[in-house]
């Protein structure tokens, strides 16, 4: 009896716990069931309603889809928006009037995009958007992972809206299907503002080179009767072109300025009469003008064919347009030793040519290691120098061959030249001032009536006519001194030999011009 209860008893459990069991699952199915239902309840269509471009109402993920569009107005970003993805919408949705009904189709593969477009009447505009992925809308997302891209997406759209570049993407057929703010406001611009899609291609990339054939392309757009530079970089991304044109007005300024004042130095250089020769750190000809074939005599296919530094003496010293050496280890070392001169610092060197010319080089050194050399022919002025030196010299060799001493002192005061017998008469280094002269005088002749009458005329304005006069000489003698005006304000000043002391009671016979002088000589004889 026992065993015939328990077995009841087990038996009975086991229902229970099946039929709890069903009942859990079915309450599952049901709960599914209702939370589908509620999610596709959930999941509204996006419809807009236009009048006259005018929103008058739009479901809320509608709404919302204009609300993560940029750009101004609900009209101008839908349709924009539209546009890159359906590239006919421009051309076909002014006409809709003659077709109530119109449908689109996104031209990509995987899940298309497709837009219904109804006529209303009275300027009223429906349209139905049908995204495929929206049939996943019921798929639970996580919430920080699709913050984190939706950050990343806003940062990555107000990075390109506020970049200066033009960044778009054209297809195969070369249409644009995606441009950033700058590329729209050119556009734009250039539309007398109206946004029309799809949008016109401001730079023809048909004409661009081969992906990775070498550096960006730089183009050129108009707008406004001003000239727009960029640099265009493309690339090609699946079936897709994109490019991306950086502003480049500023470098094309820098370059035409460059430009500019290169070919003014050009031009300087052609008109200079020294001959210049510019050789880069690698010792290679990268620069020469005219004078430099003139002056040395060279062929300018030598010069253009960018010898080097040592070529360019070579061929100097084969047309002996350089100082002979006394051997060629000789020369290598002096041109060596130009070289490392005018690459530390400036140097200059003149060299005497066996024709007889001479020239001054100058090195220079010039950034990045690069090194300047000058040449320039100063025959004439090494002739002029000489000549003038020997001028100088024969003045100095008749001053010195004279009898009488002779001074010539600046309006200053100070002593420009005097000859050897000046020097042997009063037997001192000529000093530099007429103050230290008056100063030797004194020291060797003492006072006297005749010296004093030399000091008021040296120290008065001189008369057109020259003066005459006596002193007492620094050998017991008699000295006449003569006095004359010169250009500029200078003084000539001679001394004649000294005159011997006469006898007392011996008159002194004097012409009427030298009375001064006699007087003098009769006032030192007479004490």
């Amino acid at each position: 009896m026992v065993a015939h209860f328990l077995i009841a008893f087990a038996a009975a459990a086991l229902a229970v716990l099946l039929a709890l069991l069903l009942i859990r699952l079915a309450d599952r199915r049901m709960a599914g069931r209702g939370a589908a239902r509620g999610l596709d309840l959930g999941i509204e269509p996006i419809i807009f309603l236009f009048r006259d471009q005018l929103l008058l109402d739009a479901t809320g993920p509608a709404r919302a889809l204009l609300a993560a569009l940029p750009g101004e107005g609900d009209w101008q970003r839908l349709t924009c928006w539209l546009g890159m993805r359906l590239p006919e919408l421009g051309a076909v949705l002014p006409d809709l009037g003659g077709a109530a009904r119109l449908e689109l189709k996104e031209r990509t593969a995987g899940n298309p995009l497709r837009l219904l477009a109804e006529d209303l009447g009275d300027g009223t505009l429906r349209l139905t958007l049908a995204d495929p992925s929206a049939e996943n809308a019921g798929i639970l997302v996580d919430s920080l992972s699709l913050g984190a891209m939706e950050q990343e997406l806003e940062i990555l759209r107000s990075t390109m809206d506020h970049s200066p570049m033009l960044a778009w993407r054209q297809d195969r057929l070369g249409q644009v299907t995606w441009a950033n703010s700058a590329y729209l406001q050119l556009a734009e611009a250039k539309a007398d503002g109206q946004t029309v899609w799809p949008l016109p291609p401001l730079i023809d990339l048909a004409a661009r080179p081969p992906s990775g054939a070498g550096p960006a392309r730089r183009v050129q757009v108009e707008h406004d009767g001003q000239s727009r530079w960029y640099d265009c970089h493309v690339h090609e991304i699946a079936e897709q072109t994109v490019a991306i044109a950086l502003p480049a007005d500023a470098a094309v300024r820098a370059e035409r300025s460059l430009r500019e004042f290169v070919q003014t130095l050009t031009k300087t250089f052609a008109d200079l009469p020294i001959g210049l020769a510019i050789f880069d750190r690698d010792r290679n000809l990268q620069l020469f003008n005219p004078a430099l074939i003139d002056l040395t005599g060279l062929a300018t296919g030598f010069l253009t064919a960018r010898p080097t530094l040592h070529a360019f003496l070579d061929r100097l010293r084969e047309a002996r347009m350089v100082p002979e050496p006394k051997d060629y280890r000789s020369w290598r070392h002096q041109m060596n030793t130009l070289e490392a001169a005018a690459a530390s610092g400036h140097h200059f060197e003149t060299w005497s040519l066996p024709g007889g010319q001479t020239y001054r080089v100058t090195g220079r050194p010039h950034p990045d290691g690069a090194v300047a050399f000058l040449f320039e022919d100063i025959t004439s002025e090494i002739s002029l120098t000489r000549k003038f030196r020997a001028d100088l010299s024969l003045g100095a060799e008749v001053l010195d061959s004279l009898e009488d001493a002779v001074a010539v002192f600046a309006a200053n005061g100070e002593l420009l030249i005097s000859n050897r017998r000046y020097a042997e008469l009063w037997r001192a280094a000529a000093p530099g001032t007429l103050d230290d002269h008056i100063a030797i005088w004194l020291g060797a002749c003492g006072q006297s009536p005749g010296l004093a009458r030399l000091r008021e005329a040296l120290m008065s304005a001189l008369p057109d006519e020259p003066l005459r006069g006596a002193m007492a000489g620094p050998s017991g003698g008699l000295l006449s001194w003569g006095l004359r005006g010169l250009s500029g304000g200078r003084l000539l000043l001679s001394f004649a030999a000294p005159v011997p002391t006469l006898p007392l009671g011996r008159d002194v016979p004097v012409a009427a011009d030298a009375a001064p002088a006699a007087a003098d000589m009769q006032r030192a004889m007479t004490g």
